[in-house]
């Protein structure tokens, strides 16, 4: 990578996804499991776009987070076109990135029908959070194929980062996803 990052091990670096989150009310928790089934639904064909992930999961969460109006102000990224060569298939994907308040970069990777890991999208994300040079603060992302959630920390003094482990929708149950709100949640209280 071009900007010499490493990866910090330590467990006290990003603790902004496991400390201190923030309880979720009960109409959260049902808008939540709403978006867990409209996405549910969505997929169940194999064919979701990453235009259709902004409506159906990433807007609305941003929506919820209170992300959308001042003072955060959301910014669309470039979409980016990745190629994964595995055996003879070329998979292809686009990667969007939403801007909140210049540090909070919400970096969205397209499902197809073959499938992307969410964490093909670290190395883009952490290329756009790099580029924002001027931040003294860190900087947090979000990475998602609409199905996996990802966070990640940069600082950029130190050219530092960590990543969340990894969430899914893929569970019976909807903590996973509840504990992906409550990490914005808690992100966010850091962007003010």
């Amino acid at each position: 990578m071009k900007f010499n990052l490493t990866q910090n091990q330590n467990s006290n670096f990003f603790r902004e996804w496991t400390d201190n989150l923030p309880e979720l009310d009960h109409r959260e928790k049902q808008v939540l499991d709403s978006l867990k089934e409209r996405y549910l639904y969505y997929a169940s064909d194999n064919s979701i776009t990453e235009g259709t992930l902004n409506i159906i999961m990433i807007s609305p969460l941003l929506e919820l987070a209170n992300l959308c109006d001042p003072p955060f102000k959301i910014k669309a990224g470039l979409a980016v076109k990745i190629e994964l060569k595995d055996s003879d298939i070329i998979l292809q994907g686009f990667i969007d990135a939403l801007v909140v308040k210049e540090k909070f970069w919400v970096i969205v990777i397209e499902a197809k029908r073959y499938g992307f890991n969410a964490s093909l999208a670290i190395p883009q994300a952490l290329t756009y959070m790099m580029n924002n040079t001027e931040q003294k603060s860190p900087i947090f992302g979000l990475v998602t194929n609409g199905e996996d959630y990802l966070f990640i920390k940069v600082r950029h003094q130190d050219k530092q980062y960590d990543i969340s482990d990894k969430f899914t929708l893929d569970k019976r149950n909807n903590q996973e996803f509840y504990q992906v709100f409550q990490i914005i949640k808690n992100i966010k209280q850091f962007l003010l």
